[in-house]
């Protein structure tokens, strides 16, 4: 066996240089290495055209600044309403405001009209807001109705969250609308 090994070993080539006496052999690489490391290549160029061209993935911020609008969004079913600048930030998120346009259409468009331009109710679209036009005077109209007028208390149907996605759909449609200052929290007394 060692005179096969060997005189296999001397048909081969080696290559001309030499490192501490140590001379190798002039072999091509396995299949199986040339492989792997071609299809790392092209899976690597694929994802990075895939997830960075395509805007497939979203930037870290992006992704927790969204989760944390969630949070809130889901946090209003059991805590307080939201404020001013909460609702407004609402109105300009296209899947919070596409929320509240469906709920808008099956509760709010049979008065207010599809296009929000009135009809039995007012009109949605332009400057003149009868109980306030901030975006808490407008979730307290739909929260609280208006019996007097034949609008309906929604709160207790609706919920928070749903209320404050109406609202934000409304706002979004009306750009009479101004964007309220930052509220800062008042200190506690005592």
């Amino acid at each position: 066996m060692n005179d096969q090994q060997t005189h296999h070993d001397e048909d081969e080539a080696l290559r001309p240089h030499s490192y501490d006496g140590i001379q190798e052999y002039d072999k091509r690489l396995p299949n199986w290495w040339l492989f792997t490391l071609y299809g790392a290549v092209i899976f690597s160029v694929g994802y990075w055209a895939y997830f960075h061209w395509t805007g497939h993935m979203e930037q870290g911020w992006v992704r927790v600044q969204s989760r944390m609008e969630a949070i809130k969004l889901a946090a209003l079913n059991h805590g307080e309403p939201p404020d001013n600048l909460q609702i407004w930030n609402f109105s300009r998120d296209p899947k919070i405001v596409e929320a509240g346009r469906k709920t808008y259409m099956t509760t709010c468009a049979a008065c207010h009209g599809e296009n929000l331009k009135g009809g039995i109710g007012q009109d949605l679209t332009d400057a003149t807001w009868i109980h306030g036009g901030k975006p808490m005077d407008i979730f307290a109209t739909v929260r609280d109705g208006v019996i007097a007028k034949g609008m309906p208390t929604w709160g207790p149907l609706l919920g928070q969250q749903r209320m404050a996605e109406v609202v934000a759909f409304i706002i979004s449609q009306n750009p009479t609308v101004e964007q309220p200052a930052e509220e800062k929290a008042a200190p506690n007394e005592g």
